[in-house]
């Protein structure tokens, strides 16, 4: 059985940082396709950030320069570092990994950014 556990998600400042963790087990990580997606109050999930198992990455316009992914193979976690954050990055955070046509999703983790 496939599970997908978000962690590290909290209440920060804006300008500050947070980094959020995606541990997985029951499946081969290191030829899954990662991505983090996010959503906020109200609003429709949107995509954050994918990396791939050649390690390539792809980020949201929003986020660009300011969130980095990550992932530890030899850990079966993936990263998502968050810098410089706004009031606007609240959410709550998913990771997906994603594996012959099949997706699974975590639960989430909020993070909230606030003054």
């Amino acid at each position: 059985q496939v599970q997908v556990m978000e962690s590290g998600g909290g209440l920060v400042q804006p300008g500050g940082s947070l980094r959020l963790s995606c541990a997985a087990s029951g499946i081969i990580f290191s030829i899954c396709t990662i991505s983090w997606h996010r959503q906020a109050p109200g609003k429709q999930r949107e995509y954050v950030a994918s990396i791939w198992s050649s390690g390539y990455t792809d980020y949201a316009d929003s986020v660009k320069g300011r969130f980095t992914i990550s992932r530890d193979n030899a850990k079966n976690t993936a990263y998502l570092q968050m810098n410089s954050l706004k009031p606007e990055d609240t959410a709550l955070y998913y990771c997906k990994l994603w594996r012959d046509g099949t997706a699974y999703w975590g639960k989430g983790t909020l993070v909230n950014i606030s003054s």
